[in-house]
């Protein structure tokens, strides 16, 4: 699996299987979801498209949903600013966040290489692989 969640039902089962999950409605719509907006949702955002898909669905099996999915490596969570968001796939990368109105865009790891290891010589301090550094700023919409 090269970090995305496939999307076709079948494969999308199968994940959630051999990942000791059960396979319900929602846990395949939700990576269904996520895989498709290619955008980090808060749980609110994917109840509500959820609901509009026609999922009858509590916003607390919702966000159980999302964290059990993170748990096992299929979403990946972003804390702060303002809700926690999941994004599709578990590969290591970074994340610029608009403070504005909140977008969240991945980074790979390879384009801050260089950065990390400038950090690591100025604080000692080594940035986590798994996507834990958060850039903040405007986007190019909220900047113009």
């Amino acid at each position: 699996m090269n970090g995305k969640t496939p999307g076709e039902p079948g494969r999308a089962a199968t994940l959630l299987r051999d990942r000791g999950l059960r396979v319900t409605s929602n846990r395949l719509q939700t990576l269904e979801l996520l895989s498709r907006s290619g955008a980090h949702l808060s749980s609110a955002e994917v109840h509500n498209a959820l609901r509009r898909m026609g999922e009858r669905v509590d916003p607390a099996t919702v966000y159980r949903s999302l964290e059990a999915l993170a748990e096992v490596g299929l979403v990946h969570a972003i804390e702060g600013p303002g809700p926690k968001r999941y994004g599709e796939g578990s590969e290591p990368h970074h994340h610029a966040v608009c403070h504005e109105c909140g977008t969240m865009k991945d980074i790979p790891l390879e384009g801050l290489a260089g950065v990390a290891r400038h950090i690591e010589e100025l604080t000692g301090l080594r940035p986590d692989v798994g996507g834990a550094m958060l850039f903040h700023g405007l986007c190019g919409i909220c900047a113009a």
